[in-house]
């Protein structure tokens, strides 16, 4: 399995991807930059966190035009895999890989902080593995990642499991569901209809290392390679 980190300017995750990838996890990653057209052989595309383009216009909505995101688009039309985190999900919205739509956090405020998600479908391949009664703190850092859909695009999400995780309260209370930005049904992540390209505004990749005293995020990574080693 070989993975690719697509760098856009402004992008500011994609080194601590590529660090909890290959050193954390043990993969081969390469970085592939925005401009270039060459996925270099690459599996599995992801598209880090971070301001590409310092967020103009709609964060992701300048990004989604990069020239490397055509090849991107085709990946996964090929059935390819493709995960977004944070302006990651952002850009796979905008360019229409993903459903919906990612508006600014209720109250207009940046929020930097660990939360905790819950997975709701195991069909998909970063919860396959996970425990949908337990909550899993993963940071994050946004200011735009308030989803929203129309009504029937929620339902479909909802029929068809393509909700991957949705903001969770704390570990120990597993009903109750906590909503930090304003997402509609409390949606952190979801997936195509395909269930090949994944989208989540919570950072994994900064929960995977013992010396940041977080490693929940690793449960994440080891879903996809379980399934994607299988």
């Amino acid at each position: 399995m070989k993975f690719g980190v697509v760098v856009f300017p402004g992008s500011n995750c994609d080194q601590d991807l590529v660090d909890a990838l290959s050193v954390g996890m043990q993969q081969e990653v390469v970085k592939l930059w925005h401009k270039d057209h060459d996925l270099q052989g690459c599996d599995f595309i992801l598209l880090p966190g971070g301001f590409s383009y310092g967020d103009y216009l709609r964060s992701g909505a300048i990004a989604r035009f990069s020239p490397i995101m055509q090849e991107v688009v085709q990946h996964a039309n090929k059935g390819g895999y493709v995960m977004g985190i944070c302006n990651g999900f952002q850009i796979l919205t905008e360019a229409g890989l993903l459903p919906g739509a990612l508006l600014r956090n209720v109250g207009q405020k940046f929020i930097c902080d660990n939360v905790y998600i819950k997975p709701v479908s195991t069909s998909l391949l970063p919860t396959r593995h996970l425990d949908v009664n337990k909550a899993y703190k993963i940071p994050v850092a946004h200011g735009e990642g308030r989803y929203h859909a129309d009504r029937d695009t929620l339902r479909k999400l909802e029929d068809n499991g393509q909700i991957m995780f949705k903001y969770s309260s704390n570990v120990a209370d597993t009903h109750e569901m906590y909503n930090i930005n304003g997402s509609l049904l409390n949606i952190a992540g979801v997936a195509n209809e395909q269930k090949n390209v994944f989208g989540m505004m919570p950072h994994p990749e900064r929960a995977v290392d013992t010396e940041l005293g977080n490693t929940d995020g690793r449960a994440i990574f080891e879903s996809i390679l379980d399934m994607v080693n299988a």
